[in-house]
């Protein structure tokens, strides 16, 4: 998303808040709930040149957000009660679930102390692959080798392009043409890209992956908590729409084994990665649905109605933007009717 995308919303939060409008907008709307995105969970502020700064939020803005919820009237749920919420014939109490991608070390020691102290159910969904270490941070590797360069040479099908990365807006710009490009080509040719990068500037991606994943020890014991939901993440982190139908359907397949066979119960949620209209669509909203999930979340913007007791595989969720970390905008959040008025 462009900068000027992050002003219009920006400009548009501040104008919402403002208004008081989101309250008037709850109460006429028949949305039932709405389904929180979040990632990362760090105390400190993000570094200057930070394009994934958007995954990362802090502890007390986390704490705030679960407060604000509940004075506003909403019921916090696991994605189990979220679906009989949807289904149900008539509404029930407004409600939120929060879910968090990826499996990150940070909510393990920043994150979790949190939501057992506010006694706050969540969903993690868990790639699998990146939990084993043999998987690609690929968005964060990239920033992060980006960060560590005065400039980039980056070959492609026999093509070496120069990038200038020494300063702030350099790297900004260097990480926009690349990650465009890498979200456009097939994910073997994305693999294959990341690893040449890296390899050819001494970045380690498996120990980098190692380093921000959870292991298999470690999240055991954060799924071992009675608030927690384990869900199915796909093994690779891929984006399935960019897959064949059979490579599509083993990602998940495969994803729901593996994690059934180290917590010993079948996880019956999906999130698909990266989630919006070019990642997952139809085809893999049936696949979903056809290998037995309850429910399957996407990344586009919105909330939870009725209607969606049809479309259990492809709901909506509002990601809790790490650069909109002001108080006043949790309410803006919570009002899952305006994000059709956003910017897209």
């Amino acid at each position: 998303m462009t900068t000027l995308k992050y002003r219009l919303i920006g400009a548009a939060f501040e104008l919402l808040w403002a208004s008081g409008v989101t309250h008037l907008v709850r109460k006429r709307s028949k949305a039932r709930g709405v389904i929180f995105t979040l990632h990362r969970v760090l105390p400190d502020d993000p570094a200057d040149f930070a394009p994934n700064a958007i995954l990362q939020v802090k502890p007390d803005f986390l704490a705030f957000v679960i407060t604000r919820v509940r004075e506003l009237g909403f019921d916090i749920v696991d994605m189990d009660e979220a679906a009989r919420r949807i289904e149900a014939e008539t509404p029930g109490r407004p409600f939120v679930v929060f879910t968090f991608d990826d499996a990150y070390r940070d909510n393990l020691r920043f994150a979790l102390p949190v939501l057992r102290r506010q006694q706050c159910p969540f969903t993690l969904y868990v790639p699998t692959a990146l939990v084993d270490g043999v998987g690609e941070v690929w968005w964060q590797a990239l920033e992060d080798i980006i960060a560590g360069q005065n400039a980039l040479a980056v070959t492609y099908a026999g093509e070496t392009e120069y990038y200038a990365t020494a300063n702030l807006e350099e790297k900004q710009r260097a990480y926009d043409a690349l990650y465009r490009r890498m979200r456009t080509m097939p994910e073997a040719d994305r693999v294959k890209l990341i690893r040449d990068i890296a390899g050819q500037y001494g970045f380690d991606l498996k120990q980098h992956c190692r380093e921000l994943i959870m292991d298999w020890t470690e999240l055991r014991h954060f799924a071992a908590d009675p608030l927690c939901t384990i869900g199915a993440h796909t093994v690779h982190h891929y984006e399935l729409a960019k897959l064949g139908p059979l490579d599509a359907r083993n990602e998940i397949e495969q994803s729901v084994r593996i994690l059934k066979a180290q917590f010993g119960k079948t996880p019956l949620h999906l999130s698909y990665p990266i989630g919006g209209t070019a990642s997952a669509g139809p085809r893999e909203f049936s696949l979903a649905r056809d290998l037995g999930l309850r429910t399957a979340v996407t990344t586009r913007p919105g909330g939870l109605y009725a209607g969606h007791r049809h479309s259990l595989h492809s709901l909506p969720r509002v990601s809790l933007n790490g650069l909109f970390q002001s108080k006043r905008y949790v309410d803006v959040f919570a009002t899952p009717a305006v994000f059709a008025m956003l910017p897209g």
